[in-house]
């Protein structure tokens, strides 16, 4: 199987079902160190935290993760500060996870 990180991510226009549990599962054993969790309205997302030295590497990391949002036309929520970056990964028009989601947490992997 090819991996993740050399896939490109797919625009979703909501016509898919978001990932249920083993589908999340599967993927999730593709991408390294990501949690699945959900929100109130029981949505799935990957989310994880990034550690940094101080503040520059942050940045730095974080305008890297917001390069590859741009080129894969898939964008994450991103916050960060000195020594971290959180990022939060979903699908917003499926309210939920699909392969491209794993896509980019694997592409970002591959900054850390």
């Amino acid at each position: 199987m090819t991996e993740l990180y050399k896939k490109k991510c797919v625009a979703c226009d909501g016509n898919i079902p978001p990932f249920d549990k083993s589908e999340i599962h599967k993927y999730l054993k593709k991408v390294d160190g990501w949690d699945v969790k959900s929100n109130e309205d029981k949505n799935y997302y990957l989310i994880k935290n990034f550690k940094f030295k101080n503040f520059k590497e942050s940045l730095n990391f974080t305008n890297k993760v917001g390069e590859i949002a741009e080129q894969e036309n898939h964008h994450p929520d991103i916050s960060f500060g000195w020594g971290y970056c959180k990022i939060k990964i979903f699908t917003h028009a499926i309210k939920g996870l699909a392969e491209s989601d794993f896509i980019l947490a694997a592409k970002i992997d591959k900054l850390d």
